[in-house]
């Protein structure tokens, strides 16, 4: 399985935000923000921040499973 944070880019740009400010204000590190444009795995802890950050309602507002 493969994921995708398209949804999460998307939503960055719908709200002016540039990666490496969202990354600073979201509490999360560079190395991460470099996995999310790779779209490889992060941590749970490290979902849960962007969750709470963006004030999202579910995950799939940030991420999306590809079988």
């Amino acid at each position: 399985m493969q994921v995708s944070y398209n949804n999460l880019f998307k939503k960055l740009i719908d709200k002016g935000l540039k990666k490496t400010e969202f990354a600073k204000e979201a509490g999360i590190s560079p190395g991460t923000l470099a996995k999310l444009s790779k779209n490889e795995t992060i941590s749970m802890e490290n979902l849960l921040k962007i969750y709470k950050f963006l004030g999202c309602n579910s995950l799939d507002e940030i991420i999306e499973v590809i079988d």
